[in-house]
């Protein structure tokens, strides 16, 4: 389940975003609360629980618990999304701001997953490729990031 908190005018197809969640929960039900708002305010998240002054795309935040394995009812995690940079960047890559709103969604769900791309062997950057290509979406995040 998804709870979706739009602090923008971005629009949000909510469906598309639950089967991507559901395929990558492989369909056992989980809620993720979703906070979508400009960069000045994950700016603040990002300097506030990571020590870093810049806005970013997307930040994840695992609630760490044992019994998160036990129990589904307790939710898995909140993800924080830059409308900013998904418009400046679905601009810059020539496709649709859902498409990009989806590929940074993947992303977060990973990292609230337990995946982290920094320090795998590409076990997310294959995750996140399946995933994409299962909903004909645009390149991934962390190809993307690899090319520059």
């Amino acid at each position: 389940m998804l709870n979706i908190e739009n602090l923008t005018n971005l629009t949000i197809n909510r469906t598309l975003l639950e089967k991507i969640l559901k395929e990558l929960l492989n369909h056992k039900p989980r809620e993720i609360d979703i906070i979508i708002c400009n960069n000045q305010t994950i700016q603040n998240y990002n300097r506030e629980y990571r020590g870093k002054d810049s806005a970013t795309d997307v930040l994840s935040f695992p609630i760490e618990s044992d019994m998160i394995t036990t129990f589904t009812d307790i939710p898995l995690g909140s993800i924080v999304i830059s409308a900013d940079f998904v418009w400046e960047k679905a601009k810059e890559f020539r496709h649709s701001n859902q498409d990009e709103l989806s590929l940074l969604f993947i992303h977060g769900v990973l990292h609230l997953l337990g995946f982290d791309h920094e320090i795998d062997s590409g076990e997310m950057r294959r995750k996140e490729e399946e995933t994409i290509k299962k909903f004909s979406l645009p390149r991934s995040l962390i190809v993307r990031t690899e090319e520059k």
